[in-house]
């Protein structure tokens, strides 16, 4: 479908009974969750759980063998990639993926293109994270990786979403870094009600601002409960969480 004209939707983002295959691998198996705007879900689990592959087949990166996500009232599998960014989700994979070559505000422009994103959406993203005004007419290269994270949040905003996908944003940051960019999760939840869906190594960060977790081993959902009850619960915790 066209996506000219496309309005972004809101509501719920709901994920049932999801299935990827890589080749003969179920790499996501049967995985059930859902998130509330206004609301961190984090997705919690050991090295090749399935998380990044479940972020990525919600945003149609990858083809989903079974299963349904919905936003709203929207289906959102076997979309076009870019459809899915103008039906409101958001993707910002591991690694920052900014381009070096670009100015900060370059990047954050790239965000909006679908939709002549206007200068007050930059504005915008400039008041919530002033560092990137100040760096505004640097190349992207020139920042430091937590600037370059906050770069990719700012862009996923400037495209106003409704649902955020977030793949291990604190990766390789030192620890104050790590702490300042979970805090940003939780603002942009609370002051712009967004759906945020979590991918997290950091168990013990992640749970300490999302409402809820969700915990995946080999592709399944092994545990789905309050943030709170997971982060007390001796037995998961060491068995899947690493703390």
């Amino acid at each position: 479908m066209s996506a000219t004209g496309e309005q972004a939707q809101t509501g719920v983002l709901e994920v049932d009974g999801l299935c990827t295959d890589y080749g003969p691998v179920r790499a996501v198996a049967d995985v059930t969750l859902s998130v509330e705007p206004g609301r961190v879900t984090a997705v919690l689990g050991a090295n090749g759980a399935g998380k990044t592959t479940l972020l990525r087949t919600i945003s149609c990166l990858v083809p989903a063998r079974e299963g349904r996500v919905r936003l709203g009232e929207r289906e959102l599998l076997g979309s076009a990639v870019e459809d899915v960014v103008r039906r409101g989700v958001a993707h910002v994979p591991e690694g920052r993926g900014v381009i070096g070559e670009l100015t900060t505000e370059e990047n954050l422009r790239l965000g909006g293109l679908w939709r002549g994103a206007p200068a007050e959406d930059l504005d915008e993203v400039y008041e919530l994270l002033p560092a990137l005004r100040e760096r505004r007419r640097q190349p992207a290269s020139s920042l430091s990786g937590g600037e370059r994270q906050m770069l990719s949040i700012g862009r996923a905003l400037v495209a106003r979403p409704s649902v955020l996908l977030l793949d291990e944003p604190s990766l390789g940051l030192a620890p104050l870094i790590s702490a300042r960019i979970m805090e940003l999760v939780r603002r942009l939840a609370n002051e712009r009600q967004l759906a945020v869906l979590l991918v997290e190594q950091n168990a013990r960060s992640a749970l300490a601002i999302a409402d809820r977790g969700v915990v995946l081993n080999l592709g399944r959902v092994v545990a789905d409960a309050d943030a709170s009850e997971l982060a007390d619960d001796e037995d998961m915790r060491q068995a899947y969480l690493g703390f």
